[in-house]
């Protein structure tokens, strides 16, 4: 049984860090992602822990949390039935967010060993697998995701969220285009949040350095980044996919809604940024910023 891969771990600390760490109003509050990693007592100690250099990445991290769920929410509301997380690792919106949960099938796709880990962590910590909550294993290599995932129960005629966070970037842009052309044949109404990495040439000289470097790291892990996008071409991606509609949303618009005011300077810098694309219906546009 695997446990989770480091960015899984990484992802659930720096949602933690910005509880512990940023003075509030907090983006995000995920307190629950440390108590499944369980790092040990010096995790604040870890260099990639480090407030003064971190918050640039725990920013993205925690607000493309808050969007995506801001998205759920708002999509449940309109009579979306059915939630859909792309590389689960250790999310935790079915135990946050149980009010929202318990009224939708959550399906959380993941590699089968960090999946087994997490369900057994999920045991002992005493909140266990409710039946709405699937939890799907994959191995992506070998194994059709959509075979998967409807085999435990997805419809595909009833209108869903679908959330793929920190993933396109590992996966060739064939295989981007393939999930896309996938999602966009959902239930009308149904609707996809994915991010993408933009291409180095569009990030300023020393935004492009921290990528390349962050992009060094991720190699070194065997974790290489594999493509990126610019917008124009994610938007014509979706559109050829058979999206009805597509919409970008940049580090600047997540900016403006969740940090705005903020004296920390605590920003989401540009690099990692949102497609998105709503299938079969026109788009009932990108969620409201809500408190």
């Amino acid at each position: 049984m695997a446990a989770p891969d480091s960015t899984a771990v990484r992802t659930a600390l720096w949602r933690a860090l910005h509880v512990a760490a940023d003075p509030p109003p907090h983006v995000f509050a995920d307190e629950l992602g440390l108590r499944l990693a369980a790092p040990g007592d010096g995790w604040r100690d870890r260099d990639d822990m480090d407030p003064a250099t971190a918050g640039r990445y725990r920013a993205g991290m925690v607000a493309r949390a808050r969007f995506v769920e801001d998205l759920v929410v708002e999509r449940a509301a309109a009579g979306a039935g059915q939630y859909v997380i792309l590389g689960a690792g250790l999310d935790t919106f079915a135990q946050r967010r149980p009010e929202t949960a318990a009224r939708l099938r959550v399906f959380e796709v993941d590699q089968p060993g960090p999946q087994a880990w997490k369900r057994a962590r999920l045991e002992e910590l005493g909140f266990g697998v409710p039946d709405w909550l699937r939890l799907v294993p994959v191995d992506f290599e070998t194994t059709s995701w959509w075979e998967r995932l409807t085999a435990a129960g997805f419809d595909p005629d009833a209108p869903a969220v679908v959330a793929s966070t920190g993933v396109s970037m590992y996966l060739t842009k064939e295989a981007n285009a393939a999930t896309l052309r996938r999602i966009a044949g959902f239930a009308p109404g149904s609707t996809l949040a994915m991010t993408f990495l933009l291409p180095s040439e569009l990030l300023d000289d020393a935004e492009r350095a921290r990528h390349r470097a962050t992009a060094s790291r991720a190699k070194a892990a065997g974790t290489p980044f594999v493509s990126s996008f610019s917008p124009a071409e994610m938007l014509a991606m979706a559109r050829e996919a058979g999206f009805r509609d597509a919409v970008h949303v940049s580090a600047a618009e997540l900016n403006e809604r969740y940090f705005a005011g903020r004296a920390d300077g605590l920003r989401v810098v540009p690099g990692e940024e949102f497609l998105v694309a709503t299938a079969g219906a026109a788009a009932r546009g990108t969620p409201a910023a809500s408190s």
